[in-house]
C-alpha cells in the first residue's frame, strides 16, 4: 500500500517559532499513530514564512512562482493536512489567509484537516472555533473534532489530560484515524503531450463528411 501524504502548513513568522514547534509536535504524533496501524506516511512541511513574497506576487499577478506552485500542488495532492497559524487580533494571520486564498476552491474538498494555533494568551483560543474551523468548513474540508491551541504558558505543562501534550495526542489520534482507512492519493502523472492536428487537416476531414 502506498504511503499516505501528510502536509503540514505552518504560518509562523519568527525563527524559532512556537507555531512551527506545535506543527512539528502534531505531525510527529500523527505519523507515529499511523505507523502503529501499519500505514506508512510521508510528511511534508510547507513553511509559509519562506513563501510570503511569492504569495503576495501571486495575489497581484495571478501567476504563482515555482516554489509557491510546488507548495500548492503538495496541498492539493495531500491525503491529510495539519494547518497551524499564529493568532493576531483574534484571528488567523494575514499570511495564512493569503495562502488559503491562493488555493483552488476545491483543493481541500473531503480532505481530513487538523487545525491548530498559537498565541500569547489563552484568550485567543476561541479563534479556532470562530475563524479557523469555519474557514475550512467553507472549503468543504473534513475538520477533526479536536482543535489545538497553545498559549505561551502551555509549553511548560505536563502530559496530563487537558494539557498541551494531551490535546496534541487526542487531535493527532483523530487525524490518524481519519487517514488510516483511506487509500493513498494517486501520485501525479506526467501528462501525455497532446497531439496537435493541423487546421488544414481538420478542414479536409470536415469536407470529406
Amino acid at each position: 500500500m502506498s504511503a499516505l501524504k501528510l502536509v503540514v502548513v505552518t504560518a509562523g513568522l519568527s525563527v524559532p517559532s512556537s507555531t512551527r514547534l506545535l506543527a512539528d509536535r502534531l505531525a510527529e504524533a500523527t505519523a507515529r499513530d499511523l505507523r502503529e496501524t501499519g500505514r506508512e506516511v510521508d510528511v511534508r512541511v510547507v513553511e509559509l514564512r519562506e513563501l510570503a513574497r511569492d504569495v503576495a506576487d501571486n495575489l497581484v499577478t495571478g501567476f504563482p512562482p515555482p516554489a509557491l506552485r510546488d507548495a500548492v500542488r503538495a496541498v492539493e495532492e495531500a491525503d491529510g493536512i495539519i494547518a497551524v497559524t499564529p493568532i493576531f487580533s483574534a484571528s488567523y494571520s494575514g499570511l495564512f489567509k493569503s495562502f488559503v486564498d491562493v488555493l483552488d476552491r476545491d483543493a481541500l474538498t473531503g480532505k481530513p484537516v487538523l487545525v491548530a494555533a498559537t498565541g500569547g494568551t489563552a484568550r485567543h483560543s476561541l479563534a479556532l472555533e470562530h475563524a479557523m474551523r469555519p474557514l475550512f468548513a467553507y472549503l468543504r474540508a473534513v475538520v477533526v473534532p479536536t482543535a489545538v491551541f497553545a498559549a505561551s504558558e502551555d509549553w511548560g505543562a505536563n502530559g496530563a489530560d487537558g494539557s498541551l501534550a494531551g490535546r496534541i495526542a487526542r487531535a493527532a489520534g483523530e487525524l490518524a484515524e481519519s487517514l488510516a482507512g483511506r487509500p493513498a492519493a494517486p501520485r501525479a502523472r506526467t501528462a501525455e503531450p497532446e497531439q496537435v492536428v493541423p487546421f488544414a487537416q481538420q478542414l479536409a476531414a470536415l469536407r470529406a463528411h
